[in-house]
């Protein structure tokens, strides 16, 4: 009967659906299934197939959109029941997220927090208009492996390289990595600034910052 629930559950997920997935969810745990289990089994291979599909051509920015709202609504199902029970999944990693200085551009930075959370990352976004130093700030204060710096616009594409000079101050450099992303920036642009990273959309820079993390 569990494998029944694994493959409703990845469906539901693929579907974008957040009530269905909650509420098979909440059904999963009545008849007796591992929270972490109902994680890993499928809620998680459920957004990677999404993340593959979307890769392909085969589904599109709102399908993502909404598989990263189904995968929210399960985990707030999950979460404090992991918490009562002492099974919280130990975080892949710790990013501090947010779009530059001058930039107000929120929705492709918020998928990319959605989708890493989503993932098993614990992710701080400081939301738009971020100046350089808070970047750094942050990422001292929770002890962070990457800083992702998004930018909208050309005009605030330096403001990543002024992210990297401010986490290089912060003497955080290398051990925290930074990534760069934002429909302006380029491989090249990444490495020009010094950047460990870029991710094309918010897909990649979940493979990107698993492949920071050493997971491959």
């Amino acid at each position: 009967m569990s494998e029944t629930w694994y493959v409703t559950l990845r469906q539901s997920v693929v579907d974008g659906d957040p009530d269905a997935v909650a509420e098979g969810v909440r059904a999963a745990l009545a008849d007796g299934l591992n929270p972490l289990d109902v994680i890993q089994r499928a809620l998680v291979p459920g957004l990677d197939s999404v993340g593959e599909q979307y890769a392909r051509g085969e589904m599109f920015l709102p399908d993502l959109v909404l598989a990263g709202e189904a995968m929210k609504a399960a985990m707030a199902v999950l979460e404090p029941l992991l918490r009562n029970r002492g099974l919280e999944r130990s975080a892949v990693g710790k990013v501090v997220l947010g779009t530059v200085h001058g930039d107000i551009h929120e929705i492709g930075k918020t998928l990319v927090g959605t989708l890493l959370t989503a993932n098993g990352f614990e992710v701080y976004d400081l939301g738009v208009d971020v100046p350089a130093e808070r970047f750094a700030e942050k990422a001292a204060e929770v002890g962070a492996d990457i800083v992702g710096a998004s930018a909208l616009l050309t005009t605030t594409m330096a403001g990543q390289r002024d992210v990297i000079r401010a986490v290089e101050s912060a003497g955080l450099r290398p051990r925290v990595k930074v990534m760069v992303g934002g429909a302006p920036v380029t491989p090249e642009w990444a490495r020009e600034i010094g950047a460990d990273g870029y991710g094309a959309d918010a897909v990649a820079a979940v493979a990107l910052a698993r492949r920071l993390m050493g997971m491959g």
